[in-house]
């Protein structure tokens, strides 16, 4: 019989099982919900629209992320990370790469309903697709800097996953977090609360409130601010004095994003709910344009 690994430094045995369970569940739960989201604008005409594109981009970004959430669900089970250090760059650069295309393809998204509610201009498929190439390559390029050496891709701390090393807050690490926090939360972020406002104060002028316009941009301070704030935290102290169980807490609720993005832009779209709901039931949806609202 092979024993078991030894517990990760700082972990207890439930500790260790707890954290591997939840990643467990969130992938699981995130990788469902927006594979239902893919599938259904695969295969119901009615979705596939130029809005409804950056939709998709969002769900096939959580999708990543439930897929870097399943690896380390594994290597949790296991106790320690059985891929090596080539596989710990890669898991890390994954897992930003999706992060990262996930919040920038959720700023498109509320650009492309500010230009629809409030400029009535329709969003055309070579924009679409252009916004959704970008939000990738640009995710890409942010991802791919701490395998050229600007940052570094280690451990996290139950050393079964591997993120970005804030453990050491060097210069490197420092200009590396601050120009990663500008151009991939703060832009984002103030796109979607411009955006957001300018619809809250046309629905209030009409009122006709078609949807939540705050939740998503709660969505993305609540799912990721936690995570930042560490990242944040660690470029002016160590924060090595804090115990490794909870430095795991932001990244685990940071991959409740799937699960939550998939009820705010999917799920939670009327009429991409209607689509979700012919694919699985072949009843047809009443109407033919989807125009990526939600409740």
């Amino acid at each position: 019989m092979v024993p078991a690994h030894p517990l990760p430094e700082g972990f207890t045995e439930i500790e260790v099982f707890a954290i591997g369970t939840a990643l467990l569940v969130e992938a699981l739960l995130g990788f469902c919900l927006n594979g239902l989201t893919i599938i259904s604008f695969r295969k119901i005409k009615e979705l596939r629209t130029p809005s409804n594109l950056l939709v998709l981009s969002v769900a096939l970004a959580d999708c990543g992320i439930c897929v870097n959430a399943f690896v380390a669900a594994f290597s949790s089970f296991l106790r320690y990370w059985p891929y090596g250090s080539d596989g710990c760059q890669i898991h890390g650069f994954h897992g930003f790469l999706t992060a990262l295309a996930s919040i920038s393809s959720s700023a498109a998204v509320a650009w492309d309903r500010y230009h629809h509610y409030c400029t009535r201009s329709r969003l055309q498929w070579s924009t679409a697709v252009s916004m959704m190439l970008f939000a990738w390559l640009f995710a890409a390029f942010w991802a791919l800097m701490p395998l050229l050496g600007w940052g570094q891709y280690d451990y996290e701390p139950l050393r079964t996953c591997c993120t970005l090393d804030y453990s050491r807050g060097d210069r490197n690490y420092v200009t590396f977090l601050f120009a990663l926090s500008t151009f991939n939360f703060m832009i984002p972020g103030f796109i979607m609360l411009t955006a957001y406002q300018s619809i809250h104060q046309k629905f209030r002028k009409t009122g006709h409130f078609k949807f939540n316009t705050g939740l998503p941009l709660k969505t993305l301070v609540v799912c990721w601010g936690p995570y930042c704030l560490l990242c944040s935290y660690a470029a002016v102290e160590n924060v090595m004095f804090i115990p490794p169980k909870y430095r795991m807490i932001p990244a685990l609720i940071a991959k409740t994003a799937p699960t939550v993005d998939a009820f705010v832009y999917a799920l939670g779209n009327e009429n991409y709910r209607g689509g979700i709901w012919q694919f699985l039931t072949g009843q047809k949806i009443e109407k033919a344009e989807v125009d990526n609202k939600t409740k």
